[in-house]
């Protein structure tokens, strides 16, 4: 069976790039609110005020929350700026309604794709407003040909704005390295096993070897005391955290996507672990949908469970 879910999984991925299936599942009168109703799970919706309330509902369940305006590989500095100025005004609205959250956000969605400058310039302006509002930005982690312009950026402003963390993929074999030289960096560190698709020279295929490496990475945070966000739904993993007793540090987290296992989560909750949910929104919700159902297969259950409810719903009110 786990071959087989690596299979669907890789498959996945190569969907998720599919350009010419995005446009024509975006429109499609037929295709897009059964689609949707399935990303449902998964995102809060499209509107700003949708991904805010529900932080609050998590927030009022005594989660932890990170907060992330969908987005990628943005092409147009037009959009570019617009990203830019979303991500402001939910710091902003965040920080009027006193809701302590992480804001997690791409690169290459305000303006890497355009330029590293644009980038810095927008990371910087959106630290500086997170610090004053005493909220915490994240730093999404993309493919691998982007990676060193991503750590550099995120080096550039750590110096200035310790607000500011980052991700690592565990999967690629050069994190090892990475991870090293940013413990010298003050912001949090978020591990995530990685959801791209890559050559094979360059990563470590889901299994044990790469379990082990996720665990290995983790105990090095710990034992140079450093800020952590564990961000896997591998319950594997977690239970051998635990086993080390790692989970309930004052410096660590443990984050799951909103609407993926939130049977562990709460379970965690429940035992005192600074537990996270990951909530997203946003119209650019496609790609991030693909890329969930890649990181954790069992998902597509729920997911066409969910349209074939809506399916038959629609069938009886007709």
């Amino acid at each position: 069976m786990l071959n087989e879910e690596i299979r669907f999984s890789e498959s996945l991925k190569s969907i998720a790039r599919d350009q010419n299936l995005k446009a024509y599942i975006q429109n499609s009168e037929e295709l897009f609110p059964l689609l949707f109703k399935g990303a449902k799970r998964f995102v809060a919706g499209e509107e700003r005020t949708e991904g805010i309330n529900r932080v609050l509902d998590f927030k009022n369940k005594g989660y932890e929350t990170s907060i992330e305006y969908i987005g990628e590989n943005t092409t147009s500095e037009k959009e570019c700026i617009f990203a830019k100025k979303e991500f402001k005004e939910l710091i902003e609205e965040l920080g009027n309604q006193q809701i302590k959250t992480t804001v997690s956000f791409d690169l290459s969605h305000i303006g890497m794709m355009i330029s590293d400058e644009l980038a810095f310039a927008h990371l910087e302006e959106l630290a500086s407003e997170a610090h004053q509002h005493h909220i915490q930005l994240m730093i999404s982690m993309e493919e691998s040909q982007k990676t060193d312009r991503i750590l550099s950026l995120y080096k550039r402003v750590s110096n200035l704005y310790p607000n500011v963390g980052i991700t690592i993929q565990v999967q690629l074999n050069r994190s090892s390295t990475d991870l090293k030289e940013l413990l010298n960096y003050p912001g949090k560190i978020r591990l995530v096993k990685g959801a791209y698709q890559e050559s094979e020279d360059k990563y470590l295929p889901r299994g044990e070897e790469l379990n082990k490496r996720y665990i290995d990475f983790v105990s090095l945070c710990i034992d140079h005391q450093h800020p952590l966000s564990i961000a896997t739904h591998d319950e594997n993993i977690l239970n051998e955290l635990q086993t080390k007793d790692y989970l309930n540090r004052s410096n660590v987290e443990v984050e799951m996507l909103d609407g993926v296992r939130a049977d562990l989560l709460s379970s965690l909750n429940e035992n005192k672990v600074k537990a996270k949910v990951y909530v997203t929104y946003g119209s650019e919700w496609y790609l991030y949908v693909v890329h969930r159902l890649a990181e954790y297969p069992p998902n597509i259950y729920s997911f066409i469970s969910d349209i074939v409810e809506l399916r038959t719903n629609k069938d009886i009110a007709n």
